[in-house]
């Protein structure tokens, strides 16, 4: 390996013809070079360079501007969210005190039709009863006055002849029927 690095270097001493020659020496040849290439690249370059820097800071501004514009749409989309959100909870609270509201008000209207077919139920009860009572009390009087009648009949029979016996019927039937049309 030494030995090829000594040729390198043993060509920087070799004596070129003429004046045109390359100079194998790197340490005295690369700062020139290194100057030559930036001064061309410096000269030629930077045109295109200002030219990629400028499409770079327009890139970025484009960038920041669209960025800007969906940071002011976003924030508009959150109020307009933030906005619907306090109509949402105004009509929940809304729809919560209403909804109570209906229950009681449909609790009272039960709790009052409850209690008008209760009476209903209890004027039916009492008007059953009456009538359960009145016909009884009918039924009683038509047995009472069938037993006072035979009881009558049998007085007067064993009293009375034939001849009185026929009149006291005819009067007592025409009493009977006129109690009748007055019962009906």
């Amino acid at each position: 390996m030494k030995n090829v690095t000594d040729s390198f270097v043993s060509l920087g001493y070799w004596p070129f013809a003429g004046s045109f020659g390359f100079n194998t020496d790197i340490l005295a040849t690369n700062p020139i070079n290194l100057t030559v290439v930036l001064g061309v690249l410096l000269f030629f370059g930077k045109g295109v360079l200002s030219d990629l820097l400028d499409n770079r800071k327009q890139r970025i501004l484009n960038t920041i501007r669209n960025s800007e514009e969906l940071r002011g749409g976003a924030i508009e989309q959150l109020e307009k969210a933030r906005a619907r959100l306090r109509k949402v909870e105004m009509e929940a609270n809304e729809f919560r005190v209403n909804g109570y509201s209906e229950i009681e008000r449909e609790k009272w209207n039960l709790i009052n039709s409850t209690y008008k077919t209760l009476e209903q139920l209890e004027n039916y009860k009492n008007e059953t009863i009456h009538f359960e009572q009145q016909s009884a009390i009918n039924e009683v009087r038509q047995q009472v006055f069938q037993q006072a009648l035979e009881g009558a009949l049998g007085t007067l029979n064993s009293c009375l002849n034939n001849e009185l016996h026929l009149r006291t019927i005819s009067a007592n039937i025409g009493m009977f029927g006129t109690m009748k049309e007055i019962i009906d």
